[in-house]
């Protein structure tokens, strides 16, 4: 039996590093929802802070999910390593800043993270940044897979993330976490239901 060249060996032992970064992510987030259930008046609870925890928690899954097609790159180095396993620091420290270590200088989850905000979004929005140069590693047909919708939505969430940086009303952070669950929930309908 003929063994796979070295190239492409490197990516199951990429994917370990990845696996464990995302994983740390998973794990705060998970461990974050069942401290909520277990010490309920610990901190006043946040449908903001919830809803941004269940959406991280699917872009951790996605970020897992859609690198599998990082299989189909033969040509690996430090650099293009880096930038994975940076994508995935990303997402982690995401989910970290929604269940920070203490919340005793906060009124609760919600007043955090409105504090926090600007740390949250800058992550948040170099997320796109990072998908987008993600997808073109990954090739022209699976860039092409995305269409005309990827040109726009990368530009118009990058803008989002910068305004909520700025701006500090619940209101429009919770329409905002709402816009972005449906439209998560509309890629993985059409786009994530399948792997090709």
């Amino acid at each position: 039996m003929e063994s796979l060249p070295l190239t492409d060996q490197l990516f199951p032992h990429i994917r370990i590093v990845m696996g464990m970064v995302i994983g740390l992510g998973i794990t705060r987030i998970l461990m974050g929802i069942a401290g909520l259930v277990q010490h309920p008046n610990r901190a006043k609870v946040s449908l903001i802070h919830i809803l941004w925890a269940v959406s991280i928690l699917i872009e951790l899954v996605f970020y897992w999910w859609w690198q599998f097609a990082l299989f189909a790159v033969h040509e690996w180095n430090f650099a293009l390593f880096l930038f994975v396993v940076g994508y995935a620091v990303v997402l982690f420290l995401m989910a970290a800043l929604l269940f920070p270590d203490s919340l005793a200088e906060y009124k609760g989850y919600e007043d955090f993270f409105l504090k926090r905000r600007k740390w949250f979004f800058a992550l948040f929005g170099l997320t796109f940044v990072f998908d987008l140069i993600d997808s073109m590693v990954k090739g022209e047909a699976h860039f092409a897979r995305f269409g005309y919708e990827y040109y726009v939505q990368t530009p118009i969430c990058v803008a989002l993330s910068l305004f909520a940086m700025w701006n500090g009303s619940p209101r429009f952070h919770l329409a905002l976490v709402i816009v972005h669950l449906v439209y998560q929930a509309s890629w993985i309908l059409r786009l994530f239901y399948t792997f090709n």
